[in-house]
C-alpha cells in the first residue's frame, strides 16, 4: 500500500494537468472533428512531460529546493520576472477554467446555472489548501480522478470497428471538409494542454513539500512513469469516444454534457456517476494545483516562506497570493464568460509560454553547482534539445494559427 501511495503526487499530477478541464474538452474536440488522427500528438506530450517533469523533481529531489527558485538564483531577476510573468498569467487563466469546469461538473449533477457554484467551488478549494495536509490533499483526489477510466471502459462497451479506429491513429488523414491550419491549431492546443507550465513547478515543489531527498530519485522516476502516461491513456480515451460516438453524428463539442454523451450511452446511470466523480476529482485536484502553483511561484521568486509543510500563519503572504488568485478567478467567471472558451485559450496560450518554463529547466538540470554528479546523461540532454526545438516551434505557430483558424472555428 506504502509503495502505491508513493506514486500519488504523479497521479495527482497527471489527472490534474493531463486530464484536467483543458484536456477533456480539448481531446474531446478534437475526437469529434478530427477522429484519432491527432492521438500522436498525444503520445509525443506524454514523453515531453515525462522528461522534463523528471529533470524538475529531479532538481527537487537533489537540491532540496523548487525549480522556480534556482530559476531565479540561477538565470537572473529578470529572466526569472520574464517567467513569472508568463507563468502566472497562464496559470491563472488555467485555475479561472479550472474553477469553471467544477462548476460545469455540478450543473451535470443538479441542473443549476454553473455560475451560482462559483463561489463555493473557489471556497472549497481554498478550505482544502487551508486545512487538508498535502498527502491528504494528493491521495485523495488522486485516486478519485482515476474514476476517469470510466472512459476507457466506455470505449470497449461502445463496440467500434477497432480497425477504423487503428487506422485513424496509425495512418492519420485530414477529414473532408478540414482545413490544415485548424488540424494544425489543434494539434498545437493538445500539445499546449499535455505540457502546461504549472504541471512540472507543482511537481518540483510537491517533492520539497513531500521532503523528497537523492535517496527517492527512484520514487521520483516512478512517479513521473506511472503518472503522466496514466493521463495520457485518460486523454487517448476521451478521444476516442468523442470519434466513435460524436463524430459520425457531426456533433460539436460546445458543453461538458457532450464531453460525456459517449459515456453515458455506453454505461447509462451507473457510468455517468463515474464520470461525475471522475470529471470533479480532476478539474477540483487541478483547481488545487494551480492555485497552490500561483502561491509557489510567487513566494518562491520573491524568497518568501511557502509551502503547506509549514502552518499558515508561517507562510502568510503564500496564502494570501492564493486567496488573491482565487478573487481574481471568481471575477473574471462573475463576468458570464464561458468556462469552455477559457479553457481553450489557455492551453494555446500554454504553448506560447512553453519556452520560458522547459529551457531554464534543462539548463539547471545541466549544472553541476545544484546537480553535481546528478546532472542530465546524455540521453536526458538529446530528448530535452529534441523537445526544444518542437516546443519553439509550437510557441512560434500557435499565435498565427490561432488568428488563420479563428481559434480553430
Amino acid at each position: 500500500m506504502k509503495r502505491i501511495f508513493s506514486v500519488a503526487l504523479g497521479v495527482l499530477t497527471a489527472i490534474g494537468g493531463f486530464v484536467d478541464i483543458g484536456d477533456l474538452v480539448t481531446n474531446a474536440v478534437v475526437g469529434s472533428r478530427f477522429g484519432m488522427s491527432l492521438a500522436w500528438v498525444v503520445l509525443i506530450g506524454v514523453v515531453g512531460i515525462c522528461v522534463f517533469a523528471n529533470m524538475s523533481g529531479r532538481v527537487a529531489a537533489v537540491s532540496g529546493r523548487a525549480t522556480f527558485e534556482i530559476i531565479r538564483e540561477r538565470l537572473g531577476p529578470r529572466a526569472g520576472l520574464a517567467n513569472l510573468g508568463a507563468s502566472f498569467f497562464i496559470n491563472l487563466m488555467t485555475m479561472t477554467a479550472e474553477i469553471g469546469g467544477i462548476t460545469l461538473a455540478l450543473q451535470l449533477v443538479t441542473g443549476i446555472e454553473p455560475m451560482l457554484f462559483v463561489p463555493l467551488a473557489a471556497f472549497g478549494v481554498w478550505i482544502v489548501i487551508w486545512r487538508a495536509k498535502f498527502s491528504m490533499l494528493e491521495n485523495a483526489t488522486g485516486l478519485l480522478g482515476l474514476s476517469l477510466i470510466v472512459f476507457a471502459v466506455a470505449v470497449a462497451m461502445l463496440m467500434p470497428d477497432w480497425g477504423a479506429l487503428a487506422q485513424q491513429t496509425f495512418t492519420p488523414s485530414l477529414p473532408s471538409g478540414e482545413q490544415p491550419a485548424t488540424y494544425w491549431y489543434y494539434a498545437i492546443a493538445l500539445f499546449g494542454a499535455a505540457m502546461t507550465p504549472y504541471e512540472v513547478f507543482f511537481f518540483s515543489s510537491g517533492a520539497v513539500e513531500e521532503g523528497w531527498k537523492r535517496k527517492d530519485l527512484g520514487q521520483a522516476r516512478m512517479n513521473v512513469l506511472v503518472g503522466f502516461p496514466l493521463g495520457g491513456i485518460l486523454s487517448l480515451a476521451i478521444a476516442a469516444c468523442a470519434a466513435i460516438v460524436l463524430l459520425p453524428q457531426a456533433i460539436a463539442v460546445t458543453s461538458l454534457s457532450q464531453v460525456v454523451l459517449p459515456v453515458v450511452q455506453a454505461g447509462g446511470t451507473l457510468a455517468f456517476c463515474f464520470v461525475v466523480v471522475g470529471i470533479l476529482a480532476a478539474t477540483f485536484g487541478a483547481a488545487l494545483e494551480t492555485t497552490l502553483s500561483s502561491g509557489y511561484t510567487i513566494a518562491q521568486y520573491f524568497g518568501w516562506s511557502w509551502g503547506k509543510f509549514r502552518r499558515p500563519a508561517k507562510a502568510a503572504r503564500f496564502h494570501i497570493v492564493m486567496i488573491a488568485g482565487l478573487l481574481a478567478s471568481m471575477g473574471i467567471l462573475a463576468t458570464g464568460v464561458d468556462p469552455i472558451l477559457i479553457t481553450e485559450y489557455s492551453v494555446v496560450f500554454s504553448a506560447v509560454a512553453l519556452p520560458l518554463t522547459y529551457i531554464p529547466i534543462l539548463i539547471i538540470a545541466n549544472d553541476r553547482e545544484y546537480m553535481g554528479s546528478d546532472v542530465n546523461g546524455r540521453a536526458a540532454n538529446g530528448l530535452g534539445l529534441v523537445y526544444l526545438v518542437v516546443i519553439l516551434i509550437a510557441s512560434i505557430a500557435a499565435i498565427p494559427l490561432m488568428i488563420i483558424t479563428g481559434a480553430g472555428a
